[in-house]
């Protein structure tokens, strides 16, 4: 996943970005977590009440409901995202330095296993249709597939590019953004082939990847300020708003039906669909850095991961400072 470098103080909305109609949508808190280091994806479980936050060498674990540190995933080296087979009581997490993903017990919270993967696991992503997680490899160019019963290596799927977030769609179908040729794969989870391949042609560099299951759409966001609102039946791009930038989590909420894009440049574009057509209905500010999400479907609230940057020169790579890594909460 990107970390794009953070170096302006304030924050720019574009002018393609003025609010467009209010949704409610505010910061209404944050979640103090602490600790030293970067972070990448974040997961809500709505039913279990829990959030699984990566950050750097462990998995920080949240209890939604009391906005509070409840326990931790230790030995994650690198750790990139979680992936949640509530029917097995199994977690896994993809560790992007040590080419492996960990299994753990949800209730316990304790390692049960390892499976190994290929060069930096990124996104990774449970299909329960197939009962496979499917862990996705950023340098390698490919994609590890885990019996998630077994918790052994089933098969490895070699992809046209490198791999970013990925989403499935609860039919037995896994789709994944391809950074660097801008497109997005179709795997069939059950057979672990790549079925499908299309072009999210204007989008340049796609990263976070959310699906609207009801209505089949796939929301891509992409390192030139936009949204790639896709079908990946037709594998057409149907619509492309304008978003933040530094840009690398969305998020969909299909009970409120709104699309998140989560900006690192402290933005938070909100997505909808009015008449058929998909716009920008507002533009919020949030803090710099919270460039990944996740939603609780039961709430309705958005969570961003961000901590407090030291001064980098130009072009350097952001380093944060020591005990403000944090979630900001957004919610009405």
């Amino acid at each position: 996943m990107r970390r794009p470098v953070l170096t302006m103080l304030g924050v720019v909305v574009p002018a393609s970005l003025v609010l467009a109609v209010a949704t409610g949508y505010h910061v209404t808190g944050d979640i103090k977590i602490g600790g030293e280091g970067g972070w990448d994806y974040l997961t809500a479980d709505s039913t279990a009440r829990r959030l699984y936050v990566s950050h750097a060498t462990h998995v920080v674990v949240v209890d939604l409901d009391g906005g509070k540190v409840v326990g931790d995933v230790p030995d994650t080296p690198g750790v990139h995202g979680i992936a949640l087979a509530p029917e097995l009581n199994r977690g896994f997490i993809s560790n992007g330095r040590s080419n492996n993903v960990t299994i753990f017990d949800l209730k316990t919270l304790k390692a049960i296993g390892q499976a190994p993967a290929g060069q930096n696991p990124d996104s990774i992503r449970y299909d329960a249709v197939s009962g496979r997680v499917f862990a996705f490899n950023n340098r390698g160019k490919s994609a590890t597939v885990i019996d998630a019963k077994a918790g052994t290596v089933a098969a490895t799927i070699e992809l046209p590019g490198a791999p970013e977030f990925s989403v499935a769609d609860g039919k037995g179908k896994v789709y994944v953004n391809i950074e660097d040729t801008s497109e997005i794969v179709e795997i069939d989870a059950a057979k672990a082939t790549v079925t499908k391949k299309y072009s999210l042609s204007p989008c340049d560099g796609p990263s976070g990847l959310a699906i609207d299951t009801k209505t089949r759409r796939l929301f891509s966001v992409c390192s030139n300020r936009m949204m790639a609102i896709s079908d990946p039946d037709t594998g057409k791009v149907v619509a492309t708003p304008a978003i933040g930038a530094g840009s690398d989590g969305v998020a969909f909420d299909p009970g409120v039906g709104l699309a998140f894009s989560s900006n690192g440049d402290g933005t938070l574009t909100i997505v909808q669909q009015t008449a058929g057509k998909w716009d920008v209905a507002e533009n919020i500010a949030t803090e710099r850095g919270a460039r990944t999400i996740a939603v609780d479907e039961k709430t309705h609230k958005v969570y961003l991961p961000t901590a407090a940057t030291a001064p980098t020169q130009t072009g350097g790579r952001a380093t944060y400072l020591p005990n403000t890594f944090k979630v900001v909460v957004v919610s009405k």
